[in-house]
């Protein structure tokens, strides 16, 4: 059965909505019900969390090179299971090394089910629409952390933490596997077979030869990891600074609505703005909700002002991450190259949360938002450094 292209795209949002919702978004909600009852440090906790982060790094790469010869239909598919059991897993776990393993299988999951495995299936499917099909996939995206956080935190209330996760492991079975399963058969892998050097081997050597491709990996690296502590450590970070938890809920809803704002802008501008232009923004919203978080007092008001810049900020990362690859290196072993870039990027979201929490340890909170802003200043260098000459080529 041929799928349309737009219902490639809508079905793939609903099911990204779910995966990132469930395996990624989740985990910070699980920390102190999981703290109370298992006696974990919250060390140990995010420990987990960066090793699944990890896993999801290194596996990024073959995982490319898999699409682009042979499509995205089984690994998706294969992700979302593999990520269903990890959830009923992950339910019945009272020992923290098997925990760790969990997320070793959640981590092959995320690289299995996330962003660029999607990006992949629409930048072959779609051709010269494939960047608004990005953009639609992450608007739907967008809103994981808004509906899965007061979800989640409504689940851990009504019927414990153990239970809850249960119901997650179902949605990864009877939405995520079904869609990926029934829309991806059929759909073509961005390469057709190549000659002895492989496939995909002469895009990913042009790019690492490409300075463009490096400055987008380290501006992707240091904005990865400062975002991801940021979303494992706002909640203990705001309750430090003595925030109700009601409205630390409130804020963390806004950030996917905010993701949407910034994304459906950039829809707007549609073709008109080149995508190297378009990573300019995660440069400048991120410092500027560190500051928020570093400056000023933790007014209701001025939080909601740190969501909206989290959130556009990381939302127009993502798409960065899935547009600029095209325009600057073409769209020849996609894959492979998003691969290559997300390994380095996914290795830095492990180590944040982990990072965050040992720097936390001896210097506090504002020790951890000073060294993000740092990483944010050299990120932002090296992207301008090596991508900004091509934004001011003509459109």
């Amino acid at each position: 059965m041929r799928i349309g292209p737009w219902t490639l795209v809508g079905t793939l949002a609903v099911a990204q909505l779910v995966s990132w919702g469930s395996l990624f978004y989740s985990f910070a909600l699980f920390v102190v019900p999981m703290e109370a009852e298992l006696g974990w440090s919250r060390a140990e906790l995010n420990g987990a969390l960066s090793l699944g982060l990890l896993v999801a790094g290194l596996a990024a790469l073959p995982i490319g090179a898999w699409i682009d010869r042979r499509g995205a239909w089984l690994v998706m598919t294969g992700g979302s299971l593999l990520g269903a059991v990890a959830c009923l897993a992950w339910s019945g776990v009272d020992n923290v090394l098997v925990f760790y393993a969990i997320w070793v299988a959640l981590g092959l999951a995320q690289a299995a089910t996330l962003y660029e495995p999607a990006f992949a299936v629409i930048t072959a499917n779609l051709g010269a629409q494939a960047r608004q099909g990005i953009l639609y996939v992450t608007l739907l995206g967008g809103f994981a952390g808004t509906v899965f956080a007061p979800l989640t935190q409504w689940l851990i209330d009504s019927i414990g933490w153990r239970d809850a996760l249960l119901i997650l492991s179902l949605g990864n079975i009877l939405l995520c596997a079904v869609i990926h399963a029934v829309v991806l058969r059929g759909t073509r892998p961005p390469l057709r077979p190549r000659p002895p050097q492989g496939a995909g081997a002469g895009p990913l050597r042009r790019a690492l030869r490409s300075p463009a491709f490096w400055g987008l990996l380290l501006m992707v690296v240091c904005n990865s990891f400062a975002f991801t502590a940021l979303v494992f450590h706002i909640i203990p970070l705001l309750r430090e600074r003595a925030v109700p938890m009601a409205l630390i809920i409130v804020i963390l809803t806004l950030v996917g609505p905010a993701q949407v704002i910034g994304r459906l802008v950039l829809l707007s501008f549609g073709r008109r703005l080149r995508a190297v232009k378009v990573g300019i923004v995660p440069i400048v919203c991120l410092p500027v909700a560190l500051l928020i978080l570093l400056l000023l007092p933790p007014h209701p008001v001025i939080l909601a002002v740190y969501a909206v810049m989290h959130g556009i900020g990381n939302g127009v990362l993502t798409i960065a991450r899935g547009i600029i690859i095209p325009e600057i290196l073409g769209t020849e072993g996609y894959a492979t190259v998003s691969g290559a870039l997300a390994l380095p990027a996914t290795v830095a979201r492990a180590a944040g949360p982990l990072a965050a929490a040992a720097i936390w340890t001896f210097g506090g909170y504002d020790a951890v938002l000073w060294l993000m802003l740092g990483l944010s200043a050299f990120g932002a260098t090296a992207y301008f450094a090596g991508v900004k000459p091509l934004s001011q080529r003509p459109s």
